[in-house]
This record gives C-alpha cells, sequence and structure tokens, in this order.
C-alpha cells in the first residue's frame, strides 16, 4: 500500500509539472514610426529578467519564446531612437506592432550641424549656452544676445535695449517668444521686448531672413526664446537666483519652481521682480534713469510622443525713467547738449522714477495642440493672444502732470496651422497657414496730440519649406512664402501738415470730412501683397567641419509707425513724420558660414543684403512748438547696401585655459544718394581668456572690448539758433570717439544633499572708463554707464 502511495504521488507531481510549464509567446515588429520602414537590430529587453535581451531581424521581427503567463515590462530601443517601454499582461501569445521615433532631432525640433543644435539647415545660427541666460537675469535680451557676434543694440539710456541683427532692428527683428511672434509696438526706437529673459529655456538667432515658418518680413534676423522640454518622470525641481547690483544699488530676484509626471503632465511656475535707482556714468549720476520691472509666467499641458497640449500665460511689466536731461527746451539747448561734457540735469541719487518715463504692461496667452501620425508627420496648431499697454510721461504741469502724453493699447489675435511630412527618408516638406488680427486703440483723452492713430490690422500667411539630403553629405533646403496684410486707420491730419506733405494732390480721396479745429479726419485704407522665398545649402564631411551658403528673398509691409507717424514723441524727444506714400521693402541677402570645430575653431560668416525701397528715420529740421524746439526726425526711403563679415576664432590652449576672439564688421550705404546709412553699428573686437578646474566648477574670465568710431554717418544739418541769430551746424549725426572696456566674470559651485548653490560675480566696465555708444540715443546728453558688480547666487533644487 506504502509503495502505490508513492508511485501515485510522483506521477501526479509529475503531471503537475509538466501542466505548469512555460510555453507562451511575445512575438512583433519594430517599426519607424515616420516612414513605416521596419527597424533592424532593435533590442526588445525583458526588464528584471537577467539576460533577456532580443533582437530583431532584417524584416525589424523579433520572438520571445517560453514565457509564464503574468505581467511584463519591455524596453524596446534602437541606436538614435528614444527609447519605448511598455508593460503587457500575458494570458496567452501576444503579437505586438512597436514604433520608435528613429529621427531623434525631431523629438527637439532641431537639426544637428556639424556638432551644433541648429533650426534651419543652411542659415547663419548662433544659440546662447543656459548659463549665458542667467547670468544676465537680471539684464535686458538685449545685452545678452550682445554676446552673440554680428548682434549690436539701438539704445535709450542703458534700460531700454532694442536687439539689431548685422545693422538692422525693429519691424526688420522678429522676436518668437514661447512659439509666438511679439506684437509690442515694436516700431519705436525706445521701445524695448517686453520680454522676461529670466523665463527663458535656450535663446537662439536666426541672422536672416531664412526661417521662413516664422515669418516673411524678418528682414534682420529672428530671435527664438524657448521653453525646456520635460523628462517625463515624476519630479520636482526648481532654482531661484538673487542678484545685487552695484551700479543703481538695487537688484533682481528670480524664481521657478517645475513639477512633471511619468504620463507627460508637467506645470512650471515663474515670477521675477527687479529694481533699480538712478544709474551712474563715471563722473555723474544719470538723473531718472531707475527701473522697476515685474515679470511672471505660468506652462502647463499633458505631452506624449503622439499627442500632446501646452497652455501658457505670461505677465510683464516695467516702469523705466527716460534721462531727464534728455528733454530739452530749445534748439539752443540741444546744441549746448551735444557740446557739453556734462548733462543739464544732475541730481541726488533717488529710486523714485519721474517723468519723462515710461510703464507698459504685456499679456500673453497661447494654446497649442500637435498630433504624430504613423508613416505622414507632425500636425501643429495654435492661438495666442497679446495685449500690450503703452504709456509715455512727459514733463507737463497743472492738471496734466500726472497724465499721459501718449496711451496706446494694442491686441492681437494670432491663429497659425502647420503641417511637417517626414515620412521619407531624407526629405522633409512643411506647409502652414497663419491668419491675425490686430487692433491699436490711441486713447485721445491725453490732452496732445496722438502721434499714431487708431487702426485695425489683418495678417494672412501661407509658406511651404522643403528639406533634403543630396547625398551623404549634402544638404538643401528651399522655402516660399506669401503673405497679405491690410491697415485700416482713422486719422486726423492738420490741414497745414496735409498740405506741407502733399497730401492735398494724392491722397484727396480719402478725407471724410473738415473739422472746426482746421484739421481734416482722414480713411486710409493699404494692402500689401508680399512673397518671400529662400534657398541653401549645407556641406558637412564630418562633425568638425560645415559650409553653408544661403540667399533669403524678403518683403516687409510698412509699419503703421512709418506711415502716420505725426507729430511730438514724447520719450523720444523728438518729431516724427510718417509717410503715407511708403510701400514694402524689399531684401536679397546672400550669406555664407564655414565652420571648424574641435580642440580649436573658427566660425567665418560673410553676408551681403541689398535692400530696394529701404525704409530709414533720419534728422532733416528742427520744429518750433508751444512745448519747445524739437529736432525733425522723418521716414525715407531709398535703395540700401549692407554688408559685413562676422568671424570667431577660440583654441583650447590646455586643461584649464581657453581664449575667444570675435571680430564684426557692418557697413551700410545708401546707394541712391551716395552717403552712409544712418544707425550703422561700429566694428568692434572682443578678446577673452578664461580659466576653469573641476574644483567647484570654477571658472574664472577676462574679456576686453573694443568699439572702433563708426567714421561713416550721414551729414550733420543746419539748424537756426535764436541765440546766435544765425544757421549753425548741429552734428547730431557725427560719432563719438573710439573706446575699450574691459569685464570679468567668475563662478563657483557648492554642492549639497539635493542641491547646488552657484555663485556668481560679474564686474563690467571694470576700469570705470567714460564712453559714448554711437547706437545709443541718448549719447548727446550724457556719458554710458560706469563701472558695475554684479554678485548673483543661484539656487538649484
Amino acid at each position: 500500500m506504502k509503495a502505490w502511495l508513492i508511485m501515485f504521488t510522483l506521477v501526479f507531481v509529475q503531471f503537475t509539472v509538466q501542466s505548469q510549464q512555460c510555453k507562451s509567446v511575445i512575438t512583433g515588429v519594430v517599426t519607424d514610426f515616420h516612414d513605416m520602414t521596419p527597424l533592424v537590430r532593435a533590442s526588445v529587453t525583458l526588464i528584471g529578467k537577467k539576460d533577456a535581451i532580443f533582437y530583431t531581424d532584417v524584416n525589424g521581427f523579433f520572438e520571445i519564446p517560453d514565457l509564464c503567463d503574468g505581467p511584463y515590462e519591455l524596453e524596446i530601443y534602437h541606436p538614435e531612437c528614444q527609447s519605448a517601454f511598455m508593460k503587457v499582461d500575458l494570458e496567452t501569445n501576444l503579437n505586438l506592432n512597436i514604433f520608435l521615433e528613429h529621427h531623434f532631432e525631431v523629438l527637439e525640433e532641431v537639426k544637428v550641424t556639424g556638432n551644433r543644435v541648429t533650426k534651419t539647415n543652411s542659415a547663419i545660427e548662433e544659440t546662447l549656452k543656459l548659463k549665458t541666460i542667467e547670468q544676465y537675469g537680471s539684464a535686458s535680451l538685449g545685452d545678452a544676445l550682445k554676446e552673440i557676434n554680428g548682434i549690436s543694440s539701438l539704445n535709450t539710456g542703458a534700460n531700454i535695449v532694442k536687439p539689431t541683427i548685422h545693422g538692422l532692428s525693429g519691424s526688420r527683428v522678429l522676436v518668437l517668444n514661447n512659439g509666438v511672434r511679439m506684437q509690442d509696438m515694436e516700431w519705436g526706437a525706445e521701445h524695448a521686448p517686453n520680454v522676461d529673459v529670466n523665463a527663458a529655456g535656450s535663446i537662439s538667432v536666426i541672422k536672416g531672413a531664412s526661417a521662413l515658418q516664422y515669418g516673411g518680413d524678418a528682414i534682420g534676423g529672428v530671435i527664438l526664446i524657448e521653453q525646456n522640454r520635460f523628462a517625463k518622470k515624476d519630479s520636482l525641481f526648481g532654482k531661484t537666483i538673487l542678484t545685487g547690483i552695484l551700479n543703481g544699488r538695487g537688484g533682481k530676484i528670480n524664481t521657478d519652481l517645475t513639477k512633471t509626471y511619468e504620463n507627460g503632465w508637467f506645470v512650471k511656475g515663474q515670477a521675477s521682480y527687479k529694481r533699480l535707482g538712478d544709474q551712474e556714468a563715471p563722473d555723474y549720476i544719470l538723473s531718472n534713469t531707475g527701473v522697476k520691472e515685474i515679470g511672471a509666467s505660468l506652462h502647463f499641458g499633458k505631452e506624449n510622443f503622439t499627442s500632446g497640449w501646452r497652455g501658457s500665460y505670461s505677465f510683464f511689466n516695467t516702469e523705466i525713467g527716460i534721462l531727464s536731461a534728455s528733454h530739452i527746451g530749445s534748439v539752443d539747448d540741444l546744441i549746448r547738449a551735444i557740446n557739453d561734457d556734462e548733462p543739464t540735469v544732475v541730481d541726488p541719487f533717488t529710486y523714485d522714477i519721474t517723468s519723462p518715463r515710461q510703464e507698459v504692461t504685456h499679456h500673453l496667452g497661447k494654446f497649442k495642440y500637435y498630433k504624430r501620425y504613423e508613416g505622414l508627420g507632425k500636425f501643429n496648431v495654435q492661438y495666442d493672444f497679446q495685449n500690450n499697454r503703452r504709456y509715455e510721461y512727459d514733463v507737463r504741469t497743472g492738471d496734466d502732470k500726472y497724465k499721459p502724453s501718449i496711451d496706446l493699447e494694442l491686441t492681437t489675435h494670432t491663429l497659425t496651422s502647420d503641417f511637417k511630412w517626414d515620412a521619407k527618408s531624407g526629405f522633409d516638406l512643411t506647409v502652414g497657414l497663419m491668419g491675425r488680427y490686430q487692433n491699436n486703440f490711441a486713447n485721445p483723452d491725453t490732452g496732445v496730440r496722438r502721434l499714431i492713430p487708431d487702426y485695425d490690422k489683418y495678417d494672412a500667411g501661407f509658406f511651404s519649406i522643403m528639406e533634403f539630403d543630396l547625398g551623404e553629405d549634402w544638404k538643401m533646403d528651399t522655402g516660399l512664402r506669401y503673405d497679405y496684410s491690410k491697415i485700416d486707420a482713422k486719422k486726423y491730419y492738420k490741414i497745414s501738415r496735409w498740405e506741407e506733405r502733399g497730401y492735398d494732390a494724392d491722397f484727396s480721396d480719402i478725407i471724410i470730412r473738415e473739422t472746426e479745429s482746421s484739421q481734416y479726419l482722414t480713411h486710409p485704407v493699404f494692402d500689401y501683397h508680399n512673397v518671400s522665398a529662400t534657398l541653401g545649402v549645407n556641406y558637412s564631411t564630418d562633425n568638425q567641419h560645415s559650409l553653408s551658403f544661403n540667399y533669403a528673398l524678403a518683403n516687409r509691409a510698412p509699419n503703421p509707425s512709418e506711415l502716420f507717424s505725426d507729430g511730438l514723441h514724447h520719450s523720444a524727444a523728438r518729431i516724427e513724420l510718417g509717410d503715407l506714400r511708403i510701400t514694402s521693402e524689399t531684401s536679397h541677402k546672400a550669406s555664407m558660414s564655414l565652420i571648424k570645430d574641435g580642440v580649436w575653431g573658427y566660425t567665418l560668416e560673410p553676408y551681403v543684403n541689398y535692400i530696394n525701397d529701404f525704409i530709414y528715420l533720419e534728422p532733416t529740421d528742427v520744429e518750433y512748438t508751444v512745448r519747445g524746439s524739437f529736432p525733425v526726425w522723418e521716414y525715407h526711403q531709398t535703395n540700401a547696401r549692407i554688408l559685413g563679415v562676422d568671424l570667431s576664432v577660440y583654441a583650447n590652449w590646455a586643461d584649464h585655459w581657453r581664449t575667444d576672439h570675435k571680430f564684426s564688421l557692418t557697413k551700410g550705404k545708401d546707394l541712391t544718394d551716395d552717403e552712409p546709412l544712418i544707425n550703422i553699428p561700429a566694428a568692434n573686437i572682443r578678446n577673452k581668456i578664461s580659466f576653469t578646474t573641476p574644483w567647484k566648477n570654477l571658472e574664472i574670465g577676462l574679456e576686453s572690448k573694443y568699439v572702433f568710431k563708426q567714421n561713416e554717418t550721414p551729414e550733420d544739418i543746419y539748424v537756426y539758433s535764436t541765440e546766435q541769430q544765425e544757421d549753425v551746424l548741429l552734428e547730431i549725426n557725427s560719432a563719438p570717439d573710439a573706446y575699450h572696456v574691459l569685464s570679468l566674470n567668475s563662478s563657483m559651485d557648492f554642492n549639497f544633499e539635493k542641491s547646488t548653490l552657484t555663485v556668481s560675480l560679474i564686474g563690467t566696465n571694470i576700469l570705470d572708463v567714460s564712453y559714448r555708444d554711437y547706437l545709443n540715443r541718448l549719447r548727446y546728453y550724457a556719458d554710458d554707464l560706469g563701472r558695475n558688480i554684479i554678485l548673483q547666487f543661484k539656487l538649484n533644487y
């Protein structure tokens, strides 16, 4: 009996073991998401199972045999792909279709040329490092961008800085903030971009009009301010930057916090505050040059590879004092200001911001959705809203003391959509549409004649861009864009000004009626049809050398300022006159870029830009008003040529030592009148030596900047002096002397358990040199900033 029991037990156990043998199979095919081609030698790993790695064959097929039922997690990997992770619950045999993103650069929406990340194949393009952006967190966007060779700025003092690319600024330079084209009255010479640098994850500059997806009128170039992409994982991180500023006796604080989730959800908040009092030149205080600035932004959404959406809102408010000495009462005051070494007004230091001053508030909201389609490409649609409110206060008395002289509100709605077809390896096609409505309201209750009228503006555009490989080493891109613009305005003209400008002969049909105050109410409506195109090639044999050539045709319609300006621009302290006859300007720009990277390297970027019907603003006369005498600046058109070269060289001499050398030269000429163009930056050369060591990530750098005198300027003008009772030469176009300044920067990291503290010390104009820059509009009245010491603490957590 006992023997039979043992035998029965053995048979039963054997049967049970056999019935639990693992015989299930997972099979599948791994395919490129874009062109549906099989991915060979992709690895499929059973996470948590030792040595359980399987590879796809030439058809992308894989098989994992002898699996027990239950849950498994798979990791699918292929070179240059983003790994995919899958969870399966195995009950029987399972067959999977797995798609990988083989075009890795699409994940970041960038291209790799040599070892540089770019947005285009052939255009001249550079990107600021995040560390550089953070160092300029207490300054402006224009100040930070001057770190890029070929970028200068048109300044109104130290706080209003407009980026200038290859000699062009204003409406010719597009600023894309988080994918939204900024609409903040960029037509004014003293209207700086309303952007908080601290909110940027990266800043890139495309020099020229080659990036047609952003706009066809970027004759100068495009500035791209973007947010960082967030990893799909459960995480909470942030940073706080506290900056103390000696010159101005103030500082800035910025903080941001980001929460991400494994399923793709994220939310990020950011806020900053800046306060400065009067700033100082080496020998005196620059009275009424304080600034107060508040910025905040919120980003949220859910982003996965196949689809996602993102919403954002940003707020920016700034109050800026305008140098008191810049507002003059007569032409003789202007003559004295230009000839004197010191400003006519020097008051004790204060944090108060009085008139003349500006106050600007900018709201920006955006919603974007994207969807990727297997074997086709990616679809994007975006809506954005902007509201820009600008107040400009002049020195006034009585009941109007606190009333703005200019009160403008600009509201913009934009809808864009594009589709990128990338299903064929080595060939991409992107097509897109844009529609925009804009309304400008000029408050008539200022007690001052309105500089810019009420208007409605309608824009529509279409573009198509192709990028393709010509071989193993050659890439080509080409694009075409069409833009339509319509401006519908209502504007009052003094009859005397109307006849003086000759409008009675050319525009009598737009007069609605004559008012009792000797003015015409007019209804000008203008339509513009513009075509832009680009063609470029890039040649790269390895990861260290690259040669590219690009040609760009761009057309830009005149902005409302160039058409309608008519009166005293108070914060500019001048009378500005537009011209209703102004037409679109056309740019033909050819550029080349030769790049070598490695232990030592260089970038050579020559360019030439021919602009037909180039629109420019120049001083022509002085006009006497009840407020005093002011120079008259008029908008004109001519044929122009701008050419130049940017050269950068660097060398890593030893493990810890590096030098950087940059030279930039731009020349502008009025071909019609055979004279120099106004406001072309002077040649400059910068040399920097840096020491770095792994010990606490220590970095020390000393930079020398030499700016040559701009010897090519338009002729000065003669004006009548009531004190001298004769015409005298007003040197309003003459450039100041060359100057040389030194800067010093240093930083160290202190690591803690879960955070890093970076301490930076930065000194600008450390020798306290007195100088005036040709592109600073206040150079007539005062020197530029003296020595400035900046102490910054950045805590990453």
